[in-house]
């Protein structure tokens, strides 16, 4: 088996995690460079690594590289990311400075691997919220095609990065001990709230926030749907981890949700668990940790015509980042390889 040289730029909670999935699914690997702001030893997923300094010789020879920044962390691949793919390395983005670049394929491996065919050398992974919610409605768009749908996210803190775990941590912490809480990862308190933004105002959709506009475009870039209608409403809730979302969609055919259920358990990355006599749902801590995407409490929508309600959750850490942006390297492997 043909072994590739793998980079990873950044080692901050989606970085780290890569590190571990790469070792979990035994990629093939020859050599692993993690390259940050500045030269080092860390210790990574209990194993010392080196780190080097990025900059733009760092990536030659390199078969891939993995963006690894926060959503919303900007900067690193647009400062070496196309440098990179002309030294030849297949880069792979978790950021949002190039999602919506025609050149550039925004891709959930399970849902759309086909816009890997033409790929130049540079691939998005869509956000976090999408990748979660998206795995969830994919197989119902293919199945009968979706019209609109509605979300309202539940966005674990993890999504902004280790500042704000650290910070909600010591927020609970202080509030135990009759402490007053600091507030630097995120403007308001977010222990024992829910704060309704995330990302600033986007203005050219007036009231909604870039995260919420995100889910509308890359919906319609990964669908190929310019048709396809989304509102959403994307809220930060004080959980560690694990996105959840509600969502409402209407369908172009109608399908019972007994239908809808063995349609999604069929699809892969995606397990059902949607039993509410036995309380058995989608949860941020059965989600996170795992690889598969949750879906649960599927019913009838009777407020639009063939509508459908579910709740679904997804670890975003994982397959709303690391996992879903390493599971496109072993697409490309397998396209190269003619499987």
């Amino acid at each position: 088996m043909k072994e590739y040289r793998v980079g990873i730029v950044g080692i901050g909670a989606v970085g780290t995690e890569m590190v571990k999935i790469l070792r979990e699914r035994n990629f093939p690997i020859s050599e692993l460079r993690v390259l940050a702001r500045s030269g080092r030893d860390e210790e990574i997923a209990g194993e010392t690594v080196h780190v080097v300094r990025t900059e733009p010789d760092a990536f030659d020879g390199l078969d891939f590289a993995f963006f690894a920044g926060t959503e919303g962390s900007k900067g690193a691949s647009q400062v070496y990311g196309w440098d990179a793919v002309k030294r030849g390395v297949i880069v792979i983005d978790n950021g949002d400075d190039y999602r919506m670049d025609p050149r550039v394929p925004l891709v959930i491996p399970e849902v759309n691997p086909e816009a890997l065919d033409n790929h130049i050398g540079f691939i998005a992974n869509p956000n976090c919220s999408t990748i979660i919610g998206l795995m969830g409605l994919a197989p119902l768009h293919y199945a009968v095609g979706i019209r609109r749908f509605v979300v309202s996210t539940y966005q674990a803190v993890s999504g902004t990065g280790r500042s704000a775990i650290d910070e909600l941590d010591q927020q609970v912490r202080a509030y135990v001990n009759g402490e007053a809480p600091i507030c630097e990862a995120y403007p308001h308190q977010i222990a024992f709230n829910v704060l309704p933004q995330i990302g600033g105002e986007k203005p050219e959709m007036p009231g909604y926030t870039s995260e919420e506009a995100k889910m509308l475009f890359e919906t319609r870039k990964i669908f190929g749907s310019e048709s396809i209608r989304v509102s959403a409403t994307c809220v930060r809730v004080p959980v560690f981890n694990g996105h959840a979302e509600s969502i409402n969609v209407e369908l172009e055919q109608p399908l019972t949700p007994g239908e809808a259920r063995d349609i999604i358990e069929n699809a892969q990355g995606v397990r059902v668990v949607d039993n509410l006599t036995e309380k058995q749902y989608p949860m941020p801590l059965v989600g996170s940790g795992q690889d598969d995407v949750l879906v649960g409490r599927v019913r009838a929508d009777d407020s639009v015509e063939n509508g459908l309600a579910m709740f679904v959750v997804g670890d975003n850490i994982r397959k709303g980042a690391a996992l879903n942006a390493i599971q496109i390297a072993e697409e490309i492997i397998r396209r190269q390889n003619g499987d």
